[in-house]
């Protein structure tokens, strides 16, 4: 038997902690992790146990985004980044979530991220929307979810520039999470997820859906554009000459 990329677990009662563990593929968006990690998101999302959820990585990493494979599938046609509908987990769970980023989070990874509800960054760890750098436009809701989460100011600068950012840099800048050394990210994610655990589950859920109700409005106008935009961008011969190049340097 294979070995699961995605563990799940109920760390104490009331909260699970989802952990991506795909070690071959350094947390991209490997077949496997896809598929354990949409089938780990629906187990939650019918227990009613549960309270909140917190997602993590393993060791230096937490989410790396698209594969080479995938992405070149995407430059020749043959599938979309809205297959699987993988960005939206953490927004569309009814309960909490908590991004406990502990590790890199790259492309679409670190867009998945900013889905959550709560979200906790390393000092130590890259960040970055690099979509430019292969010469496509964002998807996964980047163009959304960043400039919603950071500021439009930053967001302009990280879907343009596609550079990588420390976590301490992005600090510096700013930014309204929690930027903790790598070894202390995990450890706080707990203590709010604790917090968020002595609440009743109800009024966890009908809060979180009130809140981020304008969120799930808004986001299908912005797939759509960001598809639009693909189908410009994506399939030029440049592109996968960049994808062939300069993926994993």
């Amino acid at each position: 038997m294979k070995n699961s990329v995605v563990q799940i677990e109920e760390i104490k009662p009331g909260i699970v902690q989802v952990t991506m563990v795909d070690r071959v593929h350094k947390n991209s968006f490997s077949d496997d992790l896809l598929q354990e990690l949409s089938a780990a998101f629906a187990e939650i999302n019918q227990n009613p146990r549960y309270k909140v959820v917190i997602l993590t990585g393993y060791d230096s990493y937490f989410a790396t985004g698209g594969t080479q494979e995938g992405l070149l599938a995407i430059q020749e046609g043959r599938t979309s980044f809205t297959e699987g509908n993988i960005y939206s987990l953490a927004l569309d769970c009814p309960i909490p979530v908590i991004a406990a980023m502990q590790g890199h989070g790259i492309g679409g990874g670190f867009v998945m991220g900013l889905y959550a509800d709560i979200v906790v960054l390393s000092r130590e760890s890259l960040y970055t929307t690099n979509f430019m750098r292969y010469g496509f436009t964002p998807g996964m809701g980047a163009t959304y979810i960043i400039q919603k989460k950071l500021g439009l100011a930053l967001a302009e600068e990280m879907l343009l520039h596609a550079g990588n950012y420390r976590g301490a840099e992005l600090q510096k800048k700013g930014i309204p999470f929690p930027v903790l050394p790598r070894s202390e990210v995990l450890e706080h994610a707990n203590i709010l997820a604790q917090s968020l655990a002595e609440k009743p589950r109800v009024s966890l859920i009908t809060l979180k859906n009130h809140l981020v109700g304008p969120l799930r409005s808004e986001l299908p106008a912005y797939i759509e554009k960001e598809v639009e935009m693909h189908d410009k961008t994506f399939h030029q011969p440049e592109v996968r000459d960049r994808i062939l190049s300069l993926f994993g340097k």
